[in-house]
């Protein structure tokens, strides 16, 4: 594969883009190594139903529903509400579900509710997902005011202050509960003496019925069963080809997951993939993260198949092996500081298989485990994951967009020079050290902070790194070749926090997203603090808006005292200062400059989301069945991968 004719842009749609990442330097890998890749890989896709219905209850029907159209559509294609539909059906793929991956908001469809009724009134039955004893006309009496009417479940996830995130919440991780309810559920399973707790209700659905609370646990046996067997299918045959017994091990545990749903095996689980240090391959694949729960507590599925970039691993090793100067001269709170920082490994890798939520938006680092007295006791694991931020800066080429929003020349040549470098650099001091640094004090748990917990900590975990980019330490130690190159990362953070994240906002409406929110946390408290000194200007030029940072060490420093502040929000689980902070920073967006943004954006015709197609795997045997070679294949589109997976790797009912 030639990097230079590598196609990374598939196509565009909405405000979503599709491009492609190379699995670089596959071809170095063992047999073994590749078969085990693709073991993994093919559990990656298992999970996709779960996910599905784990972000709203009528997914996996509108889903299945939309694709008997689009394959089965016999008039013209060419029609504007066909293509509408497509569209449509293109964005439920990519935010596995009718609700936007980033804004949780309802999907509006473009074409009418006649033609989506004519039309499904004409497909045969048996091509739709109907339920025991159930029309046609009974599917289209139930899924038309669900597609068409915008108040009904409108937010997938609702993190409105004053309301009850339970009830105004699309997803499907509660039923016939309130937020109250839930908490008072979980509250009463907390053992405040217990110095290793389990994440209570992170692999359940909490129902309640005939007035009685009671958990419905994700696994074999329970729910999500069908896809769980084929996930557990993959990893017993990828157990086969373990690099070595720790891999194996930790193979076996997430596999006892699996089958019994035991949160103490998960935690074991994460133990020991915490301590294989040695396997080149590695792989995340469960009930990980919590931001589609505005309550923090229940994990969507997701899974990465990666393995190690051995060239530009060894930056991320040089950050490890310095973890204590780093916490040591952090400028928090001595009280909210690791007297010993334990177990922190980082690495760089290249992806070669997303799934569940990691698909086909994904994050371009990750740090884990999550539960706190794990990290405190057991470390954490951190990647930046190098193969996709070179497709996005490979897709970002020749677009027009720095030049369009940095005011100078200036900053622009900053960015080309520095920019790459500096940004991956950010996601390493992000995810190996700002995810893992401080701790709490005794009592706090680490939930107290409830909606507004996972804003707080992605605004440490920025502010970490922002506060280390500017040290002459990273110098000193070869991270970044002079004391320029940081700010690259400081202009681009300003200038995405205060202007160009906003294009993915629908004009008027508030910024929901954890990771949003945080950037304009931070960009706008720097704005306020730094305004008698001017730190941060806000600029006019033919008519634009600019913002440009005129002291960098002074804004370095007030990176130190926000992160001071919220580290100390952090540790002593203070809810009303996280809230304040948020909701006074972190939520609305200024109007008029809004639509000024916007309008800018819209003339350059580019999209503000991107998601990733994923490779094939082209797997040769010989005579006797046995595996011979393995070849990523990047021939598949979009709309091609997508369907492919709702045929061969779709297992739930489509009401679990």
């Amino acid at each position: 594969m030639n990097n230079n004719t590598f196609q990374y842009v598939v196509e565009q749609f909405a405000d979503l883009r599709i491009l492609r990442y190379a699995v670089s330097d596959f071809e170095e890998l063992t047999l073994d190594q590749k078969k085990l890749v693709f073991y993994l890989s093919q559990a990656a896709i298992e999970g996709r139903d779960i996910l599905f219905d784990q972000n709203y209850k009528h997914n996996l029907a509108i889903r299945r529903t939309l694709e008997a159209i689009y394959e089965h559509y016999t008039e013209d294609r060419s029609n504007d509400q066909f293509k509408e539909l497509e569209i449509y059906l293109k964005r439920v793929w990519f935010s596995n579900g009718i609700h936007h991956h980033y804004s949780t908001a309802k999907i509006e469809p473009g074409f009418t509710q006649e033609f989506f009724k004519k039309t499904l009134a004409s497909l045969d039955e048996e091509l739709l997902p109907l339920q025991s004893g159930e029309t046609k006309e009974d599917l289209i009496m139930r899924l038309t005011p669900v597609i068409f009417d915008p108040n009904i479940d409108a937010q997938q996830v609702n993190q409105a202050e004053g309301e009850d995130l339970i009830t105004t919440s699309a997803n499907n991780y509660y039923e016939g509960v309130t937020q109250q309810e839930a908490e008072e559920y979980y509250n009463s399973l907390k053992n405040a003496d217990d110095k290793a707790p389990v994440s209570h209700g992170l692999n359940t659905r909490l129902e309640k019925d005939n007035g009685q609370i009671s958990e419905k646990i994700w696994k074999i046996g329970g729910l999500y069963s069908e896809a769980i067997e084929k996930i557990v299918n993959w990893l017993e045959k990828a157990s086969m080809v373990a690099e070595n017994e720790q891999q194996r091990k930790v193979i076996s545990l997430l596999i006892a997951f699996y089958k019994t749903g035991d949160l103490s095996t998960f935690d074991a689980y994460n133990i020991e993939w915490l301590q294989d240090q040695e396997s080149r391959i590695d792989f995340i694949n469960g009930f990980i993260e919590t931001y589609g729960d505005p309550l923090g507590l229940k994990a969507s599925w997701e899974s990465v198949v990666n393995f190690k970039n051995l060239e530009a691993t060894h930056r991320t090793e040089i950050i490890s092996k310095n973890a204590q100067w780093f916490e040591d001269n952090s400028p928090t709170n001595p009280l909210h500081k690791k007297k010993k920082v334990k177990g922190v490994s980082a690495k760089v890798i290249n992806v070669a298989m997303l799934g569940g939520d990691c698909y086909p938006h994904t994050p371009i680092g990750i740090n884990l485990p999550n539960a706190d007295w794990l990290r405190k006791e057991y470390g954490s694991k951190s990647v930046t994951i190098e193969n996709i931020t070179y497709a996005y800066n490979q897709a970002a080429k020749g677009t027009g967009f720095l030049k369009e929003f940095c005011y100078s020349q200036e900053e622009i040549d900053r960015h080309n020079k520095y920019g790459f470098l500096a940004g991956n650099l950010h996601t390493d001091l992000h995810e190996c050290l700002g995810h893992g640094s401080g701790q709490l004090l005794e009592g706090i748990t680490g939930n107290e902070l409830k909606a507004y917990g996972a804003v707080i900590e992605e605004t440490r975990a920025d502010l970490f790194a922002l506060y280390y980019m500017a040290d002459p330490k990273l110098i000193e130690i070869d991270l970044l070749p002079d004391n320029e190159a940081f700010k690259a990362e400081y202009d681009n953070y300003i200038r995405n926090g205060l202007l160009t994240q906003i294009t993915r906002i629908k004009l008027g409406d508030k910024i929901e997203q954890a990771h949003m929110r945080n950037r304009q946390l931070i960009s706008s408290w720097a704005m306020e603090k730094g305004k008698p000194s001017n730190v941060i200007e806000r600029k006019t030029k033919d008519g634009k808006t600019f913002f440009t940072i005129n002291d960098y060490q002074a804004l370095r420093d007030i990176f130190a005292e926000l992160l001071a502040e919220i580290q100390r929000v952090k540790s002593e689980g203070d809810f009303e200062t996280a809230k304040k902070l948020v909701e006074n920073y972190g939520v609305k967006i200024e109007y008029d400059l809004h639509k000024e943004v916007l309008e800018r954006y819209q003339k350059l015709n580019l999209a503000p989301y991107s998601g990733f197609l994923n490779p094939g795997y082209n797997v040769t045997t010989d005579d006797h069945g046995n595996i011979i070679d393995v070849v990523p294949d990047y021939s598949e589109g979009y709309a091609e991968q997508m369907m492919r997976y709702s045929k061969d790797h779709s297992w739930l009912p489509t009401y679990p």
